[in-house]
């Protein structure tokens, strides 16, 4: 299952990456079925009668893709969990879909990313950081200190850590950048 994820199948990943494990009671042959309707206890999909066999398809892909597991349990209930590749998956889904909330009001911060990654070691994470930051719309001041108006600090960590680069980012937060006009401008506050 390569590309691009339906918003079910996306959904049902992000489920069992909050949750861990779904478990629900089920006779062998409609235990995908049971799963679904599980899934579907969520509003949104129980108004339309045709998600429950969409989920079914994407669980099987799912499965087949070997993103989850689904294993019969002794007492007859059925398990479903992500796999190591599926939480790898995960990662993946977060770190494309990922974006700075511009809140309505700016607080006056500047958040400034300053990294000094060791090109031998690291170039293709100081690569991939470097994309991103520009993928989210941050002031490049100078080539490893990149600048958002906007909080971002969960964002920037999630990164470091995707990219095993933690020793070598710095988030500051500052209240006043000297000269400020172009970030201003670039970021149309």
């Amino acid at each position: 299952m390569k590309g691009k994820y339906s918003i079910i199948t996306k959904e049902i990943i992000f489920m069992l990456a909050l949750a861990g494990i779904i478990v629900v009671a089920s006779t062998s042959p409609y235990f995908l079925i049971n799963i679904a309707r599980a899934i579907i206890k969520n509003k949104k999909y129980s108004k339309n009668k045709n998600n429950e066999q969409k989920i079914v398809r994407s669980l099987r892909k799912l499965r087949d893709s070997h993103i989850v597991i689904i294993k019969e349990k002794s007492d007859g209930k059925f398990m479903v969990e992500l796999t190591e590749r599926g939480r790898k998956k995960v990662e993946e889904i977060q770190f494309e879909n990922m974006e700075i909330k511009r809140p309505k009001v700016w607080d006056g911060k500047w958040r400034i990313i300053a990294f000094d990654i060791p090109e031998k070691q690291k170039k293709r994470a100081r690569d991939a950081l470097r994309e991103k930051l520009q993928k989210l719309n941050f002031y490049q001041m100078q080539k490893s200190v990149w600048v958002c108006p906007y909080p971002c600090e969960k964002e920037i960590q999630f990164l470091c850590e995707l990219f095993n680069i933690n020793p070598f980012v710095n988030i500051i937060t500052a209240n006043k950048i000297q000269d400020d006009i172009k970030l201003k401008k670039h970021f149309k506050l």
